[in-house]
């Protein structure tokens, strides 16, 4: 039986989405694995004219938001452009796959309300056409 999975890339999170995230977290740290499709071209929300694609759009916020996270305890332990699909099938492709290590989900949501993140966020916003952010919390390891 072949099982179909539905993909839904985005940019936010719902309100649903944050509170089921917070409430299957603990204090422990929270690996994060990002997979992200970039834009053609940047759009940035507040009108401003670019020349940037949405992947270097989105560069503008990921090495500072590497760092932000990096002074929060955090790092990144992971960044590469896929290749291709070995197993399985799917209709969304990614141009990036991160994973991010957080010491907490707290920390993580601290981080995403801060100055710095938002001063940065508009590159993120102009740069993505959407992401699947699939946490995965390390008291909850199977292998390892």
């Amino acid at each position: 039986m072949i099982m179909k999975i539905e993909i839904e890339n985005a940019v936010e999170p719902t309100e649903a989405q944050v509170a089921a995230f917070l409430a299957a977290s603990d204090d422990g740290p929270v690996h994060m694995v990002n997979l992200l499709k970039f834009k053609e071209k940047a759009e940035y929300l507040d009108g401003r004219e670019s020349d940037l694609s949405g992947r270097d759009a989105y560069m503008l916020y990921g090495g500072p938001m590497a760092g932000l996270v990096m002074e929060a305890g955090g790092e990144l332990k992971f960044s590469a452009q896929p290749d291709a699909l070995l197993v399985g099938s799917a209709s969304a492709d990614w141009d990036l796959v991160a994973i991010m290590t957080y010491p907490s989900a707290q920390v993580m949501v601290e981080l995403t309300l801060s100055d710095a993140f938002r001063d940065i966020s508009i590159h993120r916003k102009a740069g993505l056409a959407g992401q699947l952010l699939i946490p995965c919390f390390a008291s909850k390891t199977v292998i390892g």
